[in-house]
């Protein structure tokens, strides 16, 4: 499951991240965002250790939705060392979510 907690800002959580981080980008009022808590737990379990999942609430934090032009939510965004790797919109079931994922994680 994605962890809460507090961080400086948005560029140090990506820098300082030892594995890829998949960055949810989502709104509490979202419908599809809500499925994916699920579908996210599920790549959590899958992909244990290799990756960290950490979700932005973009109605508290515009300015970081901004700044990766988020228009359409969900959207899930894979960073590696620190630079943006993949861009998922929508809904994904969890196996092609995971498929998808290590693609990048080798």
């Amino acid at each position: 499951m994605a962890v809460k907690q507090q961080f400086q800002s948005f560029a140090d959580l990506l820098a300082e991240a030892k594995t890829p981080v998949l960055v949810d980008f989502y709104a509490t009022w979202c419908g599809p965002c809500q499925m994916m808590a699920g579908i996210l737990a599920e790549v959590n379990n899958e992909l244990k250790g290799q990756l960290k999942i950490v979700k932005i609430d973009t109605d508290k934090y515009p300015q970081i939705a901004s700044q990766h032009q988020i228009a359409a939510l969900p959207t899930l965004v894979l960073f590696k060392a620190g630079k943006p790797v993949d861009r998922i919109e929508g809904v994904l079931a969890a196996p092609q979510l995971v498929a998808r994922l290590r693609a990048h994680l080798s």
